[in-house]
């Protein structure tokens, strides 16, 4: 098994090789805005290190959202046009359930992703690796917290309403970084989990709209 996963759903644009029992080689860049062009070199430099090929590569894993339309589509379309080219499956995992499986959480928590728009992407897990509810879309203020740590970027941008529970260990990554994306994959496969196809998790319509006609101008 070699599974090459990313994901580009956050400002994460980050990459991981597993070979079924670790993390071969990872690499991450924060930027928001430049998914397209970052997540192929970011895709070559983890092959490199782990000295693979992409031929040797086994299966194909891309966070699937929710996220911004134009960043989650990246990684979902370089997933799809992978896997033909290469002639192996590609699978699509919630990103919000590979922050969970970064997290190491043993009990109850939330999730929550910066959805822009004053809003969040979130979920409920009973553990890392257990969703027990969402995603959705929502103000903080509207997230139902009862109580619970929320780990995420979401959590750290809007502490002041999630209060002090949002903090969680002070080690759980913000993002959804591939090595817990590729490991959490890794492990379903192994198990014989049914893994998604890779599909996108919008939860809303995209920013971007077609324009409508022109308006008539009279004198």
């Amino acid at each position: 098994m070699l599974v090459l996963a990313f994901d580009t759903a956050t400002p994460a644009v980050t990459a991981a090789l597993h070979d079924g029992e670790r993390v071969l080689a990872e690499s991450t860049t924060i930027d928001a805005r430049r998914h397209g062009e970052l997540l192929v070199p970011t895709i070559e430099r983890v092959l490199s290190e782990a000295g693979a090929a992409l031929r040797d590569v086994t299966a194909i894993v891309a966070g699937s959202g929710p996220g911004p339309y134009t960043g989650l589509r990246v990684g979902l379309m370089t997933a799809q046009g992978l896997a033909t080219t290469l002639g192996v499956p590609a699978y699509g995992i919630c990103t919000l359930d590979a922050v969970a499986y970064g997290s190491g959480l043993s009990e109850s928590f939330l999730v929550a992703t910066d959805a822009r728009r004053k809003e969040v992407f979130w979920a409920r897990y009973a553990d890392l690796r257990t969703r027990l509810d969402g995603p959705f879309v929502d103000r903080p203020s509207e997230v139902p917290v009862e109580g619970l740590p929320v780990v995420g970027a979401g959590a750290d941008l809007y502490r002041d309403i999630f209060g002090p529970s949002s903090s969680g260990p002070g080690d759980v990554p913000p993002y959804p970084y591939a090595g817990a994306l590729a490991s959490l994959a890794a492990e379903r496969l192994a198990g014989g989990t049914p893994l998604d196809p890779p599909r996108p998790i919008y939860l809303r319509r995209p920013d971007a709209v077609a324009p409508g006609a022109p308006k008539r101008v009279t004198a």
